[in-house]
């Protein structure tokens, strides 16, 4: 899981009708900036919706004010603000217009910013917005089922992606990287997050599924219709080796610590021995769990938990929104879904309702890949047994990642016996067991 533990420094320059009020770093939110960014995206939506490459926009900013994006030290991987903008195009009342935008940046705090680029967290997420996701669009229109509604794409929109690689050019001064994501703000829509002591509501967790399958769907039918590996199509997507080895460091820096929580609790005895069994394999465990594993490879998210979720609810429904595409991998979609119900869910809905949650988010699967023209039984021989199957083992390196970051869960009481519910279960479930790790 994506641990936040770092602070967020802040750029902030107001517009012409307040007071200036600026804390500069090394990038900062200004007029001309968003005018072209804004320019850029209405003349590409003019393009999409009109088949139109002649008609240009002339965008005026009125207002905008840029605070910050989340609270501090809320974030590792970036560097958040918050920016609101009033703004005409051709200088028309008509085309008078507001947004709410989110800029992702790299972190100014010298650590994060090289363990962010070394890893390419940033450029991976850039990548999934700028060519994963007009890939499935473009996909979909082409392959979706005459009179099917169209498949919505449950993640914030993009407006502007900007990425450069450091470099050291003979007697020159370094250049450093740079890069600028720019997205919809969802909060203004109604969208909030979930609160991780207490979990996900039984409706959220079914939102949260739902949501996932379509991306998992889309990504399916695109590698099956198209006959091209996507590990081979997006050669940036988290590859196995690099992720295993990122994810075994953070592993045998919690097991001790969860080691030392456990031996404070009575009756924990054979769950603590089955750790430490695993301890000595855990590397080799999460690369067979990572391998994309045919037919159902695809694209998944790897960090699905409830604080890279957003939901929009009310009387009767609730939407989910996808965030933090950093760890974007090809591998298996039971990935995905053990993380979340192992991370995030209460100990009681997950025990009464994971059978039912299965079938939800393979109902929402097939449903979704039927559109585009993809029968996963009939044409994959994979079924509803093959998925719970790959579930079981999948909840394995849900536990693994969990255990990377136990310190999220340590220190309240509602998330530590959740710890320690999900620890006792998968004991006796045998997930924890030799001969389900060999299998």
């Amino acid at each position: 899981m994506n641990r936040n533990a770092f602070p967020v420094n802040l750029t902030k320059t107001m517009s012409d009708s307040e007071e200036d009020s600026c804390t500069s770093v090394d990038w900062t939110v200004t007029e001309e900036w968003l005018e072209t960014i804004l320019k850029a995206h209405h003349e590409e939506q003019i393009k999409t919706d009109k088949d139109d490459l002649e008609t240009e926009c002339k965008v005026k900013i009125l207002e905008f004010v840029v605070r910050p994006g989340c609270d501090t030290g809320e974030s590792v991987l970036s560097d958040i603000l918050s920016v609101y903008v009033e703004y005409t195009i051709n200088n028309t009342k008509s085309e008078h217009q507001s947004l709410n935008l989110i800029i992702k940046l790299l972190p100014q705090d010298p650590f994060s910013r090289f363990f962010v680029t070394e890893a390419q967290f940033d450029l991976r997420e850039i990548k999934f917005y700028t060519q994963v996701v007009p890939d499935l669009e473009k996909f979909q229109k082409t392959n979706l089922i005459a009179g099917e509604d169209p498949i919505e794409f449950p993640i914030p929109k993009c407006y502007h992606a900007h990425y450069s690689a450091g470099r050291n050019e003979p007697d020159q001064s370094p250049i450093p990287p740079e890069s600028v994501l720019v997205l919809e703000n969802i909060k203004p829509h109604g969208f909030s997050s979930a609160n991780f002591s207490r979990g996900l509501t039984l409706r959220q967790t079914t939102a949260a599924l739902q949501s996932i399958a379509k991306l998992h769907a889309l990504s399916l039918a695109l590698k099956v219709k198209e006959q091209k590996p996507l590990s081979e199509r997006y050669s940036f997507l988290f590859q196995t080796a690099r992720a295993t080895d990122s994810y075994q460091q953070l592993v045998e820096r919690g097991l001790p610590q969860l080691s030392r929580f456990l031996e404070r609790r009575p009756g924990l005895e054979d769950v603590i021995n089955a750790l430490t069994k695993i301890r000595s394999n855990t590397k080799d465990l999460i690369e067979n769990l990572l391998t994309p594993e045919e037919p159902m490879a695809l694209i998944t998210h790897i960090d699905f938990w409830c604080n890279n979720l957003m939901f929009r609810e009310d009387t009767k429904n609730a939407e989910c929104a996808i965030l933090d595409w950093q760890m974007v991998t090809y591998s298996r979609p039971t990935n995905d879904v053990a993380l979340l119900l192992i991370s995030s869910v209460p100990s009681e809905l997950r025990r009464l309702h994971t059978e039912n949650l299965l079938n939800t988010y393979w109902e929402s699967l097939t449903t979704c890949t039927k559109k585009l023209g993809l029968n996963i039984e009939k044409d994959l021989g994979y079924t509803i047994s093959n998925l719970k199957s790959d579930y079981h083992r999948s909840q394995l390196l849900a536990l693994l990642l969990c255990i990377g970051s136990v310190d999220v869960a340590l220190g309240d009481p509602l998330t530590e016996q959740r710890l320690l519910d999900v620890l006792q279960d998968l004991y006796e479930d045998g997930v924890l067991s030799i001969e389900t790790r060999q299998d």
